[in-house]
């Protein structure tokens, strides 16, 4: 198995990139990972790797903020070559942190759409009371019309059998009101949709209902799945900082926190992005792995664990296979 890792693309990059990269290699020996990215930048402070690292140069860098356009300008960026080794069955895999637009870019004009899908959706686990559960979209669609949340939905479901091994997963439909008339025009239209598949859906779910986790795969567009996933990470954080704040009040807290500390670790450990590391753009013919722009070793790691799952359960035959079977709408 062969992952390219966009050495360039990140807050953090090359140098968290390349260390997540080398961390995975030593737990993933079988699996050879290509870093593409500038050769210099990547001796200049890792001389030597593993026996199953190899580089790969690219001499441009997309920016976070440069806009889609400059992608065919750019045909030496880290992102789009790495794209193409994907493409050329040189890699099985690719593995980004940088722009995500880039990303989705270079997929669909390299590795095109999966027959039967309009747009590609970006998913995420999302911890919850009972395990992590699937959202999409989450940032791929600002705008959705009713038959591709269907076809999100379909996408959702592979994802969710292959990758975390769920039966029959249960589909939701992201809405204001859990009421079958509830939501927009496209929601509405949405759930009669889903209703006439032969997917397990359970109908609409509100916004309180996705930390309860009764639900598998929830759907909905990407412009309230990014809103979703924002607003819990700042929640998360408030209320770490909001609790760490009362526990330094007094002796009685510091006490009570000493006791605390273990169970507060592991819940942080679970709303932890890293420990996800990315999330497979879904749609395109070929495995893509978006990470959080500002990841570091741990989650590039993670990430690359999560192409080798795609890879290794052969996630885009199933895929097709799903989508062949519900046509698509």
């Amino acid at each position: 198995m062969r992952i390219a890792v966009d050495v360039m693309g990140g807050d953090y990059a090359p140098g968290e990139i390349i260390t997540g990269a080398i961390q995975a290699g030593k737990q993933f020996p079988d699996t050879e990972l290509i870093l593409v990215g500038r050769e210099d930048l990547i001796k200049k402070d890792f001389s030597q790797l593993p026996s199953n690292i190899r580089m790969h140069h690219a001499s441009e860098v997309m920016g976070m903020d440069e806009s889609v356009e400059s992608l065919r300008k750019k045909k030496d960026s880290s992102i789009w070559v790495a794209t193409k080794l994907v493409k050329d069955k040189e890699a099985d895999a690719v593995v980004s942190a940088g722009s995500t637009a880039a990303q989705m870019a270079s997929a669909l004009l390299l590795l095109k759409r999966i027959e039967g899908i309009d747009r590609p959706a970006i998913s995420a686990i999302y911890p919850t009371l009972q395990g992590g559960k699937v959202i999409l979209d989450v940032g791929a669609n600002a705008n959705a019309e009713a038959k591709q949340l269907v076809q999100f939905a379909l996408m959702g479901k592979t994802y969710a059998e292959v990758i975390l091994k769920m039966q029959n997963p249960r589909i939701a439909l992201l809405s204001n009101g859990s009421e079958e008339g509830k939501g927009n025009e496209t929601v509405v239209a949405a759930h009669q949709l889903l209703k006439n598949t032969q997917l397990n859906f359970i109908g609409n779910i509100e916004g309180r209902d996705i930390p309860a986790g009764t639900y598998d795969v929830a759907v909905c567009d990407g412009f309230v799945g990014n809103v979703l996933l924002k607003v819990s990470e700042g929640l998360g954080s408030a209320l770490f900082a909001l609790m760490k704040k009362e526990f330094e009040k007094d002796l009685r807290g510091k006490l009570g926190a000493a006791l605390l500390l273990p169970g507060l670790k592991n819940i942080k450990k679970m709303m932890d992005y890293a420990e996800t590391g990315g999330a497979p753009l879904l749609g395109v013919k070929g495995v893509s792995i978006i990470c959080h722009g500002s990841s570091k070793a741990r989650a590039i790691e993670n990430a690359i664990r999560v192409a080798r799952d795609c890879v290794g359960g052969r996630f885009i035959e199933q895929m097709e296979v799903s989508i062949g079977q519900e046509g698509g709408s």
